[in-house]
């Protein structure tokens, strides 16, 4: 592969994280398994050693592989992965075909969110209510879920961050920032209409418990709003019945 302009240092040694990164998570190399020699990776991305190695210790940074001299660059198990990396997050998503690790990351979500919305009532200061509101407003404005994919990661950011407490607060960022992404690149799958008037309407029921600081209705409202989305999700990737004269190979 040649280039006829060689790319910066920064975004070579980028795109090579990038993409062995997703090649990994994908399971186009598997757990155990080495990498391509330290050569054929420098000719294959037309990069110098120290470029590479420094891709290879991202990678390690991100528990995704081992490297040792004499060994190579190894491949660790799943397990070992460091799930909550923001880019192994969206590697994951971005290679999950069936859709399992976003449902997996959505159980997640259904255990943190009703207690940030419960914690934000309880402790969230005006200049808090006052962002979360602007966030819904922008909501309302929406014409479809692709638009309403910003305002809507404003809202739930917002109420996180009044909560007042920080450790929460990056964690649930970490985790609704990539399921974000995953249903704005989903979002032509969802029907809009009364769907999306009903979902704009359940997060203006977490909004109201807030300014009435009212933890225990806050809850349950975002336990209700969150019931939606998986409700909207599931529809959207049900698989369609076989029109006449259709053939399913699936076995």
């Amino acid at each position: 592969m040649n280039y006829k302009t060689p790319l910066p240092r920064k975004s070579r040694h980028a795109r090579i994280v990038h993409e062995l990164g997703t090649q990994i998570v994908s399971g186009h190399f598997l757990p155990d398994q080495r990498l391509p020699p330290e050569a054929q990776l420098c000719e294959e991305y037309q990069v110098s050693r120290p470029v590479l190695r420094e891709a290879t210790r991202v990678l390690v940074a991100k528990g995704l592989v081992r490297s040792k001299p004499k060994v190579g660059t190894v491949v660790k198990p799943r397990n070992e992965w460091h799930l909550l990396d923001p880019d192994v997050l969206h590697w994951l998503l971005e290679s999950d075909s069936r859709h399992s690790f976003y449902e997996t990351l959505v159980k997640v979500r259904n255990i943190i969110e009703p207690e940030v919305a419960a914690m934000a009532a309880a402790n969230a200061q005006p200049e808090d209510v006052k962002a979360i509101e602007d966030a819904y407003e922008r909501m309302e404005q929406a014409v479809d879920i692709a638009n309403m994919a910003e305002p809507d990661m404003a809202f739930h950011l917002s109420i996180a961050t009044a909560t007042h407490n920080e450790l929460l607060t990056h964690l649930y960022s970490i985790m609704l920032l990539p399921v974000r992404d995953y249903l704005e690149r989903s979002s032509a799958l969802f029907a809009a209409g009364d769907s999306l008037n009903l979902l704009v309407s359940r997060h203006k029921a977490i909004l109201t418990a807030i300014q009435h600081r009212d933890p225990l209705t806050a809850r349950h409202a975002a336990i209700a709003q969150l019931a939606g989305v998986n409700d909207m999700v599931a529809e959207a990737f049900r698989p369609q019945p076989l029109s006449e004269g259709e053939i399913s190979y699936d076995h």
